[in-house]
């Protein structure tokens, strides 16, 4: 199992209501994994890059997933915060999601700019901040990838590799 570090990105959560921080914290000591560290912090660029930036050169974490701020309004800067840190996109993560997501809000989903990569052997993955967008992100393609079970590949079992 992995070392998971979870940052929401939000102006208006804390502790007690932050659903999509709270479930992912559930889903993935359910799953088996270690929870290193969860913060909530501000729609601002260079705050959620410091922790990003601090997560990445820590070696303590395997895998940092992030929910919030990946709309199109001024305020969502998520994405932005993020891309210019990965060593590699990948693209299929953003593809999959609005695909699956597609079924179930629509075209709606093309307002959703989540991403996934990788940095300094650690995989990103950037959430929307609903609640619903967290479950389909962690239900139907995080979960899996983190399990070395999945077959025919999975992340898991390439973390070694994105650090040589």
């Amino acid at each position: 199992m992995v070392s998971i570090a979870l940052l929401t990105v939000s102006d208006t959560r804390n502790t007690k209501n932050d659903e999509s921080g709270n479930y992912l914290l559930q889903e993935a000591e359910k799953s088996g994994h270690n929870i290193f560290d969860k913060i909530i912090c501000k729609d601002d660029i260079y705050l959620i890059r410091k922790y990003i930036s601090d997560w990445i050169s820590d070696p303590n974490i395997d895998v940092i997933i992030t929910t919030g701020g990946t709309g199109i309004t001024a305020r969502d800067v998520t994405p932005e915060a993020i891309r210019p840190l990965l060593d590699k996109e990948i693209d299929g993560f953003g593809e999959t999601f609005r695909f699956l997501s597609f079924k179930k809000i629509g075209t709606s989903t093309l307002q959703s700019r989540c991403i996934a990569g990788s940095a300094n052997g650690k995989f990103l993955f950037v959430l929307p901040g609903s609640k619903d967008a967290v479950m389909t992100g962690w239900q139907d393609i995080i979960s899996y990838q983190l399990n070395e079970n999945t077959k025919p590949c999975n992340l898991i079992n390439l973390i070694d590799k994105l650090k040589k």
